[in-house]
C-alpha cells in the first residue's frame, strides 16, 4: 500500500489557481531552456521515500480542504530561495481532484496513510462536486456531507 504526503498549498485559492501557477512555472522553465519539471521544495526530507514512491501522491490542502493530489515521481536535493538546503519533491503534471476533506492548518508536511487518503472524484452525470463553489464544498465537507 502506498504512503502519501499531505501539504498546505499556500497562496492558491482553488485547484484551477494551482494549475495556472504550475503551468506558468513550466512555461518559465521552457523559456529559460530548462527541461520542464514540476517540483516543490520543503525543508524536511521524507525518511520513508521508498514507500512514498511506491504509488504515493502529494495531497494539496487548499483553503482548509484536501482538494487535489499529484503523483510523486521522485525526490532530489535543492535550495530554498534563501540558500538553505531543501528537499525537492518531484511531481507529475496531472492534478487529480479528490473528495474534499477538511484539514486543519499545520506546518511542513505530514504522511498520509493510503486508507486515510480521500478518494479521487469520479466525474460524470451524477457527480457535480467539482462544479460547486469552493466555499460551498468546504462547508458541506465540514458538515460531513461530502
Amino acid at each position: 500500500m502506498p504512503l502519501h504526503i499531505v501539504k498546505l498549498c499556500v497562496g492558491a485559492t482553488s485547484i484551477e489557481d494551482l494549475a495556472e501557477w504550475q503551468a506558468a512555472r513550466l512555461a518559465e522553465q521552457r523559456r529559460a531552456g530548462i527541461k520542464p519539471q514540476l517540483f516543490h521544495t520543503t525543508f524536511q526530507s521524507p525518511k520513508r521515500q521508498a514507500e512514498v514512491l511506491d504509488g504515493g501522491s502529494l495531497y494539496w490542502v487548499i483553503k482548509g480542504i484536501i482538494s487535489v493530489r499529484q503523483r510523486l515521481v521522485g525526490f532530489g536535493e535543492g535550495q530554498k530561495a534563501d540558500g538553505k538546503p531543501a528537499c525537492v519533491l518531484l511531481l507529475d503534471k496531472v492534478l487529480v481532484p479528490v473528495r474534499p476533506v477538511p484539514r486543519r492548518p499545520f506546518q511542513g508536511w505530514r504522511y498520509l496513510a493510503a486508507d486515510a487518503a480521500p478518494a479521487d472524484l469520479q466525474f460524470g452525470a451524477t457527480d457535480t462536486t467539482d462544479a460547486m463553489p469552493p466555499a460551498m464544498r468546504k462547508e458541506l465537507a465540514s458538515l460531513g456531507l461530502l
